[in-house]
């Protein structure tokens, strides 16, 4: 088995991962949150650069909870600045104006717990780029250290992916202004690329290209 944490959005190594995975994939839903990860944040490109995005979650002090029962915050309105961010930096991108509405209404409805909202929006995510990730919720939780393919940790903001040189360049919005930033989350290749976004992660992958998709890699 593969298994993965939560994550809000996910960066493109967690989505990779994924896809190359031989094993059925697992997602942790008994394991204690661990802030600053993937779990509640992500990383986008905007007109001022790299900035990240956290979802606020209710966890008390000096104690253990569980993702499954880790619920979203909402004494600031976090939604509307996240989805006043996301418009910011990806209404002038090619894709983005096809999704808009459907994103909206993430940041429109309120989530009780953080795994929901996860799962909804990256299950939303993964099919407009038409990739068929199967996963299911693990039923307890599993140790450290005895599975080869577990990602919880190994996908983290803090650490580069060990694979990082797989994922190419692929056009941003502000390319002209920053360099190309590899391991964003999943939403801004799919503003970015729209369905070509499944060609794209084959690509790297060295997995072949369906032959009806044309696409390339921007010259460098």
């Amino acid at each position: 088995m593969s298994l993965f944490s939560t994550a809000y959005l996910p960066p493109i190594a967690y989505i990779l991962e994924m896809m190359s995975s031989p094993d059925k994939i697992f997602i942790e839903q008994h394991e204690h949150y661990t802030k600053q990860t993937y779990r509640n944040r992500c990383y986008l490109m905007g007109a001022n650069g790299l900035f990240g995005l956290s979802v606020p979650v209710m966890k008390k002090s000096n104690s253990k909870t569980c993702i499954k029962d880790l619920k979203i915050k909402y004494d600031e309105n976090w939604q509307n600045n996240h989805w006043r961010s996301i418009t910011s930096a990806y209404l002038s991108s090619p894709f983005f104006m096809y999704y808009q509405s459907d994103l909206e209404r993430f940041y429109t409805k309120k989530y009780d717990f953080l795994l929901d909202f996860n799962l909804e929006i990256m299950d939303y995510v993964l099919s407009k780029m038409k990739l068929d990730i199967t996963y299911e919720l693990g039923t307890e939780f599993t140790p450290l250290d005895i599975l080869e393919n577990d990602f919880r940790h190994s996908i983290h903001p803090k650490h580069k992916w060990n694979k990082e040189e797989l994922i190419k360049p692929y056009r941003q919005v502000f390319d002209e202004k920053f360099d190309f930033k590899a391991n964003l989350s999943i939403l801004d290749l799919l503003c970015n690329e729209g369905q070509n976004a499944e060609n794209y992660l084959l690509q790297c992958l060295q997995k072949g290209i369906k032959p009806t998709i044309k696409f390339k890699f921007p010259l460098q």
